[in-house]
């Protein structure tokens, strides 16, 4: 009986079941991970920052505010160290800097931009003098140039180099009130063309008159017109010999307001046309010049006196003048 009584008893089963850590399972290590590794990241960059020079940050400093700069002075963008001991060289013990061998300090390499202004104008300057020369050397070298040697006026001035060619009695530039081109002077124009086409510089061109007045100049065509056209014409010519059209800056007549001999307001020599070969600091000021047109202007296009625009054609007709 006692047999049959144990195979009577039931048999019990346990299951157990693991609960884990719920929905979010294990992405909690991802983000500790990442958290870790930021924290490392922190510590390293507080370790470099410790360890690095003060020469060290202000090249880095340099480097990432104005890397183009520092790509024209050269370097690396390093300051004065080349080593992350703070020190550097053979002694630890030094705490003014990086040195290199035989106590001898690196040299700092600095960006000075008025030193870079005042040898761009050394050059300018060389270039504007080599030019005269040039110009000089054309008019001994042709025959028929240097029969003008007279008439024509170089010099140095604040704006660059002046290139005037003045009028004589018996060898004007112009007919008296025309803005055609004598053909000497075409010749002469377009023989510098060629001079200045080699130079960079920008080109304003200037005609004026002497102060002998238009018949009627008052009430249409003046000395104002005259002087716009004759300029004009030069300017073409100038073209004609090589200059190109995007180097010429200024074209404008300025009549009799600037005399080349105040003292006498009728002579031929204030009959000329001024050509400047203009240094970088003349040709700045004048862009940043600010054109305002007045009211009249606006109203009527056509009432400035100087036009620094070009002629248009059939534009060098003039009404009969008096000595112009």
């Amino acid at each position: 009986m006692a047999g049959d009584s144990k195979k009577l008893q039931p048999i019990i089963i346990k299951r157990v079941r693991k609960g884990g850590h719920g929905k979010h399972g294990g992405a909690w290590k991802i983000a500790y991970a990442d958290f870790v590794t930021a924290m490392m990241a922190f510590f390293l960059l507080m370790w470099l920052l410790g360890s690095t020079t003060e020469g060290d940050k202000k090249g880095i400093a340099d480097y990432f505010s104005a890397p183009l700069k520092l790509s024209w002075v050269g370097g690396s963008g390093a300051g004065d160290a080349s080593s992350v001991v703070h020190g550097g060289g053979t002694d630890l013990s030094r705490t003014t800097g990086q040195v290199k061998e035989g106590d001898v300090r690196a040299p700092k390499r600095t960006l000075n931009l008025q030193a870079l202004q005042a040898e761009q104008r050394r050059a300018e300057i060389a270039r504007l003098e080599q030019l005269k020369m040039k110009v000089e050397q054309l008019i001994a070298s042709d025959p028929k140039l240097a029969a003008m040697k007279g008439q024509i006026r170089l010099d140095m001035t604040r704006d660059g180099l002046r290139i005037q060619i003045v009028d004589e009695q018996n060898r004007p530039m112009f007919d008296s009130g025309s803005a055609i081109v004598k053909p000497y002077m075409r010749e002469l124009l377009r023989d510098l063309g060629t001079l200045l086409a080699d130079v960079p510089n920008r080109i304003t061109l200037e005609g004026h008159t002497d102060a002998q007045p238009f018949a009627g100049g008052d009430r249409g065509y003046s000395n104002w017109e005259l002087s716009s056209d004759r300029a004009n014409a030069s300017r073409r010519e100038l073209v004609a010999g090589g200059l190109p059209e995007d180097r010429m800056l200024l074209v404008q007549g300025l009549a009799s307001s600037s005399l080349f001999d105040p003292a006498d307001p009728q002579s031929p020599a204030n009959r000329r046309i001024s050509i400047i070969v203009m240094n970088r600091d003349a040709e700045d000021r004048l862009l940043r010049l600010p054109i305002a047109p007045s009211a009249a202007e606006e109203a009527d296009p056509g009432a400035r006196g100087a036009d620094a625009t070009p002629a248009a054609p059939g534009a060098e007709a003039a009404p009969p003048a008096l000595g112009q």
